[in-house]
């Protein structure tokens, strides 16, 4: 199996970091069975139906609040001249077709079908295509980073146009309030960002249930008021939206910057695709979701045209005015779930990113037992919770924050329909084959995101200012990380011409044997670390039993039990570990441990030490690029996690040696 071996120093596994880390090693190696070797989600154990209900509260939250406000920021170009039924129509047809190119064709038929071993998103298809190639490729790396990096402003964006179009909704019904709409989102917003700690376990059951009553509700209003004007039916038709394109051109360019809000979140369906499996959302999507909103557009389209009142604000003119309040606060329940869907995908996305390599060590903590999707990142989160509030502050309406949301979504989509040609290229498709099949949704694709960089200078620069900064800094770290590992290689002895002259050593007495058990962990299992040379040259002592310890990441998200831990003994008192995970688990060594006694090693747990190599990146270059780069890498190594509670390594029993290393 291919692996990328990351350095348990410099580019370690990016999971869950559990309070545990503090405990001895001996509390774990009495278990019998590994937490992180159970099962990937506690909903496989339940049925189909439960899978399903799931996928909808967790996949469609984002996509499922989009009517809020899609059809509302669309139809003002439009009606800025008078209301027209063929508008309407062709308005509502780009909706239902966008809804079904990008979301059914693109991710439900095609991307739900190219998984890494059952996970998806932008960073397992880089996996893929990598796998694909055998060899790394700059253009390739570039193009994870990008939609990475943009993934990190529609991960801002999201939860402040969700939440604030809904409280928005409270506004129909105490305009004097309208005042209140800014604090009681931002209030909302801290709410939800104060208890991702406790972790979404005691609600996560919720999430289903409730988004399903939402979808239901949504299809309910959309047909009573498709009674209102049946003639909207007529917008099944393709024909409509050419028709409006080739009528209105110029507006139908700045339209389909707003339809494009109506697939915002249709990412999450290939990003969360190992929680709950290829069936489930497939299901989902085709059995609910998709009819619950072409009924809804259509709804809102018949109501605008029997009620021109209504266009201020059509999804919520929707509801009788007695049942009004009830869909105010169901609509505000499932854009907290919309919300907390992205931000659980912003933990993932850089627990992936970091197993990556792309950016530096966090401290993850697991908030599930049952579920080891549930993490959470306190970097990640107080950090979101700063960028939501600011935009929430600075923009005050949805209608204002919709003109940056679209290029952040198209920017990663773009991304994803790229790494799919190239991984399809790749297994055995001529490239001229792959690009003729992906063209019709790349064009559409381009053709959104044109019409979103309109919107730059209305707040569309948000996103790719994140963007920019983001991908700087993976670039900076992957840079900086490779530069490192490639001098620190060259000064490094080989391990085995090393294991011949200790022995020697140690038989002539000039290097002092000392009882118990020395892990010195190592990115590079064939060359000595350098903790343990500095160990030598400074204490002329060496361990009765001395492990070389070296942390893998596989190129699949988990790891096998029986490739977890592999155990070789070498010349002399060496031997060497090795310890395997999957880009999508925790690497903890402590509970790793029980596999490397499995294997053969023998060790007292209260008589062994772990040595780690501490090295300080020094900025030496002269070009202002590069320096500008290193010194990026430099600052965010100082912000890295500590490797011992990375790697879940008691504390107690951790021996740090630094060096610096100039970059």
């Amino acid at each position: 199996m291919s692996l990328i071996k990351h350095s348990t120093v410099e580019r370690p596994d990016c999971r869950g970091i559990f309070d545990e880390a503090e405990l001895d090693i001996a509390a774990y190696l009495r278990e019998e069975a590994d937490d992180t070797d159970g099962p990937r989600l506690d909903l496989r154990k339940q049925g189909f139906i439960a899978l399903t209900i799931g996928a909808v509260g967790v996949v469609y939250g984002d996509i499922g609040t989009s009517p809020l406000y899609a059809f509302r920021e669309a139809l003002r170009p439009v009606v800025a001249d008078g209301l027209a039924r063929g508008e309407v129509l062709g308005l509502l047809s780009l909706l239902i077709w966008t809804l079904l190119l990008i979301v059914t064709v693109k991710y439900v038929i095609f991307l739900l079908r190219a998984d890494n071993n059952g996970e998806g998103g932008v960073l397992a298809l880089y996996t893929l295509a990598r796998l694909a190639s055998g060899r790394r490729s700059i253009p390739v790396l570039a193009l994870a980073i990008a939609g990475a990096a943009l993934f990190a402003g529609d991960a801002m964006i999201t939860p402040a146009i969700s939440v604030l179009s809904a409280v928005e909704g409270a506004g129909i019904l105490f305009p004097q309030l309208g005042h209140w709409v800014v604090p009681a989102t931002v209030g909302i917003l801290v709410a939800l960002f104060s208890v991702q700690q406790r972790g979404t376990a005691a609600i996560a059951g919720a999430f289903g249930p409730i988004t399903v009553l939402w979808f239901l509700v949504l299809a309910l209003l959309g047909i009573w008021h498709i009674a209102d004007d049946p003639g909207v039916l007529a917008s099944l038709n393709p024909v409509w939206a050419v028709y409006f394109i080739a009528e209105h051109q110029i507006v139908a360019f700045i339209v389909l910057g707003a339809v494009f809000l109506a697939v915002t979140g249709a990412e999450a369906l290939y990003a969360d695709l190992g929680h709950f499996g290829r069936k489930p959302i497939t299901i989902a999507w085709l059995v609910l979701i998709f009819p619950a909103l072409v009924l809804n557009y259509m709804g809102q389209g018949a109501l605008v045209l029997s009620d021109p009142t209504a266009l201020d604000n059509p999804f919520f003119r929707m509801a009788p005015e007695p049942l009004l309040p009830a869909l105010v606060a169901l609509a505000t329940v499932a854009t907290v779930i919309a919300a907390q869907a992205v931000i659980s995908g912003a933990y993932s996305m850089a627990r992936a990113a970091t197993q990556l390599g792309l950016c530096p060590r966090m401290t993850i903590h697991h908030t599930s037992h049952d579920q080891r999707g549930q993490i959470y990142i306190a970097a990640v989160n107080w950090a979101l919770l700063v960028a939501v509030t600011y935009l929430v502050v600075s923009f005050e309406t949805s209608e204002a924050l919709a003109s940056a949301y679209g290029i952040a979504v198209t920017g990663t989509m773009i991304v994803t329909t790229a790494l799919a040609v190239i991984y399809i290229s790749r297994i055995g498709v001529p490239l001229s084959a792959a690009i003729l099949m992906a063209l019709p949704i790349g064009a559409v694709e381009l053709a959104f995101l044109a019409s979103n960089l309109t919107k730059i200078t209305h707040g569309g620069y948000i996103p790719i200012i994140v963007a920019l900064v983001a991908g700087t800094a993976m670039w900076a770290w992957w840079r900086g990380s490779q530069i490192i590992r490639m001098k620190i290689h060259k000064r490094l002895i080989s391990l085995e011409s090393f294991a011949r002259s200790i022995a020697g050593s140690v038989a002539k007495g000039t290097v002092d044997l000392v009882p118990g058990t020395a892990f010195f962990l190592t990115p590079d299992p064939d060359v000595v670390p350098s903790a343990l040379l500095h160990n030598l040259k400074h204490n002329h002592v060496l361990h009765e039993q001395t492990v070389l310890l070296t942390i893998e990441t596989l190129r699949v998200p988990y790891a096998a039990l029986e490739e977890r831990a592999q155990w070789q003994p070498l010349d002399g008192q060496l031997s060497r570990l090795t310890l395997r995970f999957g880009y999508m688990e925790t690497p903890n060594v402590a509970h790793a441990m029980v596999h490397a006694r499995k294997a053969g090693l023998k060790f007292d747990v209260m008589r062994s030490s772990f040595f780690i190599g501490r090295r300080r990146p020094v900025v030496t270059g002269h070009r202002a690029t590069t320096r500008i780069l290193d010194r990026l890498y430099a600052l965010l190594y100082r912000f890295s996690a500590d490797p011992s509670d990375f790697y879940h390594l008691p504390r107690d029993r951790v021996v740090e040696l630094g060096e610096r290393v100039a970059v």
